[in-house]
C-alpha cells in the first residue's frame, strides 16, 4: 500500500490526512489540537501564535493517525503542507525563531504597508506587485525593525508560516514564489524577488530563503523529524502552498473561471485568472497560483473575510456551549430569511482588506429585547458572514472575475444548510460541496510533486460532490432585500 500525508496547518488547529495514493480515498484523518489553538492578542489589533506550537501539534496530529490506520513509514511516498497565509516567522542562525509569528488576522502593520503603497507608488506597487504591500508579510517585518531593533538583528532568515514547518521536517530554510507573492515580496512584471519594495524597507536579500517549487521535491525528511513523527527519513516533501491557493487546488480549482470558497477561521472567494488583474484599492488580492508557469499563467484573486467561523465559535463559546454546532444551525434555521431586522457584521478579527484595512470590530444592530432571541443572533450571524462574502465578491465580478459556479469542502460553515443556503441565493452562484479538506488536497498535491500522478486529473481520484445548491428565484429575491438592507447599514458604519 502506498499513502501520501498532507498537513494543514492552520490558525485553530492543525489537521494531518493520509490518503491511500491509488484509490485516492482517505484512510485516516486528524485534528490536533482538540481545542482551538490559542491567539495571543496582548494590544487591539495584535495577534501572535508560536511557531513551535504548530510543530508540536504536527507531531500529535501525525501520531493520531497511528490509531485509526496501521501503516509503516516506509509506506508513506510523499508528504504536503499546506499553511495559514501571511504570517511572519523569523528564525535565527540556528533555525530557533527569535519571536512568536506575528499571524494573517494581526493588524499591526497596516499604516506601514499603506505608506509604502503611497511613497513606492501606487501604480507601481499594483502593476509590479499587483497590491498594495498593505498588512502583509514584508509590512509585518518592518514592523519588527522599527519595534525590536534587538530582536531585528538576531533574525538570520524570514519564513512563512508554511516555511517553517518545512525546515521542521526537512532541517532546510526554502520558500516558494507563491508564498513570496502572498508577502508582497514579488515582482510579477521582472518575474523574481521584489528588489524595489526590498530596498526601500531596507532588507537585504539573504534574509529569504531558497526558491524552490510548488510542485517537486522540497528537501526530505530528516532523521530527527522522522523520529518524532515515527516515519521513514528520506521522505520527500514534494508540495507547499497557502491555504487558499491550497483550498482551490483540493477542490481542482485550476484554470480560468474556475472559483472556490472556505468558511474556516476566515472565509475567502478564490477565483482564478490568467490574467494579471488587481484592485485598485486593494481590497482583493492577487497571488500567484499553485499551478502558474510562465507559459500558462495562472493568478488567484482572492477575497478574505477575516472574522467567519471565528464568530461562530466566538458565539459558541461565550453565549452557547450548552449545544453543538448542529444545534446552533437547527436554531439558526428556525428563523426567517433577514432574521426579523437583526443585522450582524462579522468584522471582529483584525482589519478588514474589504473594508481598505479598517478594523471597525463586529457590530450588531437593531437587536429588540422583546423580538430577537438566540436563534435570531445565530442566523444573523451566519447571513452576516455572507452578506460580507458578496460585498467582497462585487469587487471581484468588477474587476472581471466570473463567479457563476462555487466550489466548496462539505466542511466548517458549509456544514450549515442556513449558510450554505444563504450563500448560494445572496450570490445568484451554483454551490458545489465536495468530500475534501485543505490536508487532503496537500497529501494529493503531494502525489502530483513527487511524480506518482503524471497529470492534475489523476490526482483527484476519489473526489466527489456530495451536495449542491441551486439559487431559487423566490428565496433570492428574499435574501437579495436582506443584503441591501445589510449593505445600507454598513455603508453608515464605514463612512
Amino acid at each position: 500500500m502506498k499513502y501520501l500525508l498532507g498537513y494543514d496547518i492552520g490558525s485553530s488547529s492543525v489537521k494531518a490526512a493520509l490518503l491511500d495514493a491509488s484509490s485516492g480515498q482517505r484512510v485516516a484523518f486528524a485534528s490536533s489540537p482538540g481545542s482551538e489553538m490559542q491567539i495571543v492578542s496582548s494590544l487591539p489589533g495584535f495577534a501572535e501564535q508560536e511557531p513551535e506550537m504548530w510543530w508540536n501539534e504536527v507531531v500529535n496530529a501525525t501520531l493520531n493517525l497511528r490509531t485509526q490506520c496501521t501503516f509503516s513509514g516506509d509506506d508513506v511516498i510523499a508528504i504536503g503542507i499546506s499553511y495559514q497565509m501571511h504570517g511572519l516567522v523569523c528564525v535565527d542562525k540556528n533555525m530557533k525563531p527569535v519571536r512568536s509569528s506575528i499571524i494573517w488576522c494581526d493588524s499591526r502593520a497596516v499604516a506601514i504597508g499603506n505608506k509604502a503603497f503611497v511613497d513606492l507608488g501606487e501604480n507601481f506597487c499594483l502593476g509590479d506587485f499587483l497590491n498594495s504591500p498593505g498588512n502583509f508579510t514584508a509590512s509585518k517585518l518592518i514592523w519588527v525593525k522599527e519595534n525590536e531593533p534587538d530582536i531585528f538583528e538576531k533574525i538570520y532568515k524570514v519564513m512563512l508560516p508554511g516555511d517553517y514547518i518545512a525546515l521542521k521536517l526537512t532541517g532546510e530554510a526554502t520558500t516558494t514564489i507563491s508564498g513570496l507573492s502572498e508577502g508582497i515580496l514579488w515582482d510579477y512584471k521582472k518575474n523574481r524577488i521584489a528588489f524595489p519594495l526590498l530596498e526601500y524597507y531596507g532588507f537585504e536579500e539573504k534574509m529569504f530563503s531558497t526558491l524552490v517549487p510548488v510542485f517537486g521535491e522540497q528537501g526530505r525528511l530528516s532523521s530527527s523529524a522522522a523520529s518524532l513523527l515515527q516515519l521513514k527519513k528520506g521522505i520527500p516533501i514534494s508540495y507547499r502552498a497557502g491555504d487558499q491557493p491550497n483550498n482551490a487546488f483540493s477542490l481542482n480549482v485550476l484554470d480560468p473561471g474556475e472559483v472556490a470558497t472556505t468558511a474556516g477561521t476566515s472565509g475567502v472567494v478564490y477565483g482564478v485568472t490568467d490574467k494579471i488583474l488587481f484592485d485598485s484599492k486593494s481590497r482583493v488580492n492577487t497571488f500567484v497560483h499553485v499551478n502558474h508557469t510562465a507559459e500558462k499563467p495562472r493568478y488567484g484573486v482572492l477575497l478574505c473575510v477575516n472574522g467567519t467561523g471565528i464568530l461562530n465559535s466566538w458565539l459558541r463559546n461565550n453565549y452557547y456551549r450548552d449545544i453543538s454546532y448542529e444545534q446552533m444551525n437547527i436554531e439558526a434555521a428556525k428563523i426567517p430569511i433577514g432574521s426579523e431586522g437583526l443585522r450582524f457584521f462579522p468584522f471582529g478579527n483584525g482589519a478588514e482588506r474589504i473594508l481598505e484595512n479598517k478594523d471597525i470590530g463586529a457590530q450588531l444592530h437593531g437587536l429588540q429585547f422583546n423580538r430577537h432571541h438566540k436563534g435570531h443572533v445565530l442566523r444573523s450571524g451566519q447571513e452576516g458572514i455572507v452578506f460580507a462574502l458578496q460585498f467582497g465578491m462585487s469587487i471581484m465580478k468588477r474587476m472581471g472575475i466570473e463567479l457563476k459556479t462555487v466550489r466548496a469542502g462539505h466542511a466548517n460553515m458549509f456544514l450549515s444548510d442556513v449558510f450554505a443556503e444563504s450563500f448560494a441565493n445572496t450570490t445568484g452562484c451554483t454551490l458545489e460541496l465536495y468530500n475534501t479538506n485543505g490536508a487532503i488536497g496537500a497529501a494529493r498535491a503531494a502525489g502530483v510533486g513527487v511524480g506518482y500522478y503524471k497529470t492534475f486529473p489523476e490526482s483527484f481520484v476519489g473526489m466527489k460532490k456530495v451536495m449542491q445548491w441551486e439559487p431559487r428565484t423566490n428565496l433570492s429575491n428574499a435574501y437579495g432585500e436582506a443584503y441591501n438592507n445589510w449593505l445600507i447599514e454598513l455603508q453608515k458604519i464605514i463612512m
